[in-house]
């Protein structure tokens, strides 16, 4: 086992912590049988959601330009992000970043800040004006993740649930 020493501030302090070195790749995720493959990720942000369903919004989604971008530990994925871009009349071209997720056995171990550094040159190199998430407004962890990488609230995403049954 190959052993990395990490320094790490926590708060005031910081923290010696030896960690086994991960060879980690980040990678575009094409098609859909590859996106099948990390159904099981999906299950930590959205745990009543069906094989058969995410089948069926990545037919959706993939029509529609969607991509997935996944951090990789040989051929295991620790972590993933969907994304989109588009273009909107007050910034003009954007990149929305979509299901971001960790694996919960790896959180807190940076490969957050990898994926999303990965992701902010992706949409730096598409000349993207910025970047735009949403995030369900009691994930107070993932706030604190999302204004350390940057991103802050500049409204509100305001919706109509028209099918209850429909939403995860």
């Amino acid at each position: 086992m190959i052993i990395k020493k990490a320094l790490v501030k926590t708060g005031a302090f910081f923290v010696l912590l030896y960690l086994k070195k991960m060879e980690l790749e980040i990678r575009e995720i094409h098609g859909k049988e590859n996106m099948m493959k990390n159904y099981a990720l999906l299950l930590n942000v959205y745990p009543t959601l069906t094989r058969e369903a995410y089948e069926i919004e990545l037919d959706a989604m993939l029509s529609l330009n969607y991509g997935q971008v996944g951090i990789f530990d040989g051929s295991e994925c620790l972590g993933m992000t969907g994304y989109w871009i588009g273009s909107k009349l007050w910034c003009g071209k954007y990149m929305e970043l979509d299901n971001v997720v960790i694996e919960k056995k790896y959180r807190s171990k940076g490969i957050g800040e990898q994926l999303f550094s990965y992701m902010e040159d992706k949409a730096k190199n598409e000349n993207c004006a910025m970047m735009a998430l949403d995030t369900y407004s009691t994930n107070f962890k993932a706030h604190k993740f999302f204004y350390s990488q940057g991103f802050v609230p500049r409204g509100f995403h305001f919706i109509n649930i028209l099918n209850k049954k429909a939403i995860r």
